[in-house]
């Protein structure tokens, strides 16, 4: 392809415009975003807090789960904060570097929260099948390697989303129709060829969506053949009541996430901008402002120790007065 004398292939910054269509709303818009993302932040640092402090809480269960909580507040950081700046003051400019690092860091913690939820699974899986190894099994020395394992898992497949999109002409314009900068909506943008970014795009969908979802229902079949052969009705209904908060944040964090994905490559003519944009946004948001009130309903432990926070809170402000 061959390009006018005087085009600028590489532009300086990219204009993020928010939610097409909708922009007279953008303010009414942006504060249930606000409000789930200050519920977000609030509620996994406090429960980060929690794990940290209650020794009762120091078990691989909820280890992973102070893991999920960091990668959450990482995952909607990377984006709200500029999304407010866009819906309150039409701060739309962003840097070329920082429109790709941006990127990065979206789909790095996305891939890294697939990675957590399947790596729970398999905790799950240890836990209710093999419970008198349980302990020496998930270590913390194994834990912390699995989870630095699915972080550079994340990193390594992600990197050349980088490249990938750098090598691209943009002749057409600046103009980017999003809230934040994703991979497939930086390059739509391009006057090139972008095939090779939407084949690398879908096989670090199936390589890391598609393994962590294999790997969770191959787990939670093994499970569910564990707790059928169970001996009392009680012992089932307590080994599967476990596995209840994480069942909630798999279909909190896949069900947003698979919209996005196949609404991208395949409902471009069927689904509104906005709809997609909107759903993009609450695709990162959903599973941080949620998982923490899931686990805090229902686990019975998390709930105990968060009862046994605000008691001993009150007793220690009583006794100084």
């Amino acid at each position: 392809m061959s390009f006018p004398n005087g085009t600028i292939l590489t532009p300086a910054s990219f204009i993020l415009n928010g939610i097409p269509g909708l922009e007279e709303v953008h303010l009414w818009i942006s504060f249930p975003l606000c409000t789930m993302y200050c519920i977000a932040i609030t509620g996994n640092s406090g429960l980060m807090y929690l794990i940290y402090s209650e020794e009762d809480l120091h078990r691989p269960m909820y280890i992973f789960l102070a893991l999920l909580s960091f990668t959450d507040m990482l995952m909607c950081t990377s984006t709200l904060p500029n999304t407010l700046c866009i819906l309150w003051f039409n701060l739309k400019e962003i840097d070329f570097k920082a429109c790709l690092a941006q990127m990065f860091f979206v789909h790095t913690f996305t891939g890294m929260e697939s990675g957590v939820l399947m790596l729970m699974a398999l905790d799950r899986y240890v836990a209710i099948c093999y419970p008198l190894r349980y302990a020496t099994i998930l270590t913390n020395s194994v834990i912390a390697k699995a989870g630095l394992v699915t972080f550079f898992r994340g990193v390594i497949l992600v990197i050349p989303f980088i490249f990938l999109t750098k090598r691209l002409p943009y002749c057409r314009g600046n103009v980017i129709p999003h809230t934040y900068c994703d991979h497939m909506s930086v390059a739509k943008i391009s006057c090139g060829n972008v095939k090779v970014n939407a084949i690398y795009g879908l096989m670090v969908a199936l390589l890391i969506g598609g393994f962590d979802i294999l790997c969770i229902t191959i787990s939670y079949t093994m499970i569910l053949q564990a707790v059928v052969n169970l001996s009392t009705a009680d012992a089932r209904q307590k080994a599967f009541s476990t596995c209840t908060a994480h069942i909630c944040a798999i279909v909190i964090t896949y069900v947003p996430a698979f919209f996005t994905f196949f609404t991208h490559r395949f409902g471009r003519h069927t689904v509104p901008p906005h709809i997609h944009i909107i759903m993009a946004n609450l695709y990162l948001l959903m599973p941080p402002t949620m998982n923490p009130i899931v686990y805090g309903v229902k686990t019975k432990q998390i709930r105990k120790c968060v009862i046994r926070f605000f008691f001993k809170g009150k007793e220690n402000s009583s006794q100084n007065i």
